[in-house]
């Protein structure tokens, strides 16, 4: 697939930002915490165990969910009306604005001009021993991944099972998560190059580096 970085700069440049709908988790009753504009933050600390800004509380038969934000933005498209009324399941409440710095525009590029291997279930995930080794001597974007190769660990329910990677042959560019991540299903595991793209790559790299301003 033939990718042309000016238009990919263009795209971004033009829209920096990502959208995320915040819809009501069940039924209940909604009692809005926050203001249109309002700047909210996503979960902090070392492992996001502090919850982000309380969005809203969900009741329900008299027990309250306070839902928090996963996401660092500005609140847009707030439903004002819902306040202290009774909801269904799947209704969107407010929109959170999340500005894209020039590192997230990066990954967001990546995630277009690499094969990207997500994670086939919700679990935590490990490199094997021999993967891990190799990276920690040489370097994530040196070790060359080919069709079937046996290269990240699913620890599930107490089970470990070996994955093996399912893609183009290619260069290990881009790792996702950290050694023991717990993962979401269909989250991005990996990013393979292909070593007729990484020139372009690198070429991109340098260039949103350079031209974007944060």
């Amino acid at each position: 697939m033939e990718i042309n970085l000016k238009d990919l700069l263009k795209k971004y440049k033009s829209h920096p930002y990502e959208d995320h709908e915040i819809k009501t988790a069940h039924t209940g009753i909604v009692h809005l915490n926050v203001e249109d504009g309002q700047e909210v933050s996503g979960p902090t600390g070392r492992w996001k165990h502090r919850p982000g800004t309380l969005l809203y509380v969900l009741e329900r038969e008299g027990n309250p969910k306070r839902i928090t934000s996963m996401y660092t933005g500005f609140v847009t498209g707030l439903r004002k009306e819902l306040d202290s009324n009774f909801v269904q399941a799947g209704v969107p409440v407010m929109v959170i604005r999340h500005s894209l710095n020039k590192d997230e525009i990066i990954d967001r590029i990546l995630r277009e001009v690499l094969y990207v291997f997500p994670a086939p279930q919700r679990a935590r995930y490990f490199f094997t021993p021999e993967v891990a080794a190799a990276m920690e001597k040489e370097g994530a974007n040196i070790l060359n991944i080919k069709d079937g190769d046996e290269i990240v660990i699913m620890s599930l329910m107490k089970r470990d099972t070996l994955l093996s990677y399912l893609g183009p042959p290619g260069v290990l560019y881009k790792v996702y998560f950290r050694h023991g991540d717990l993962i979401e299903q269909g989250a991005p595991l990996l990013g393979i190059c292909s070593p007729e793209r990484l020139p372009f790559v690198e070429r991109m790299i340098q260039r949103i580096r350079t031209e974007w301003d944060d």
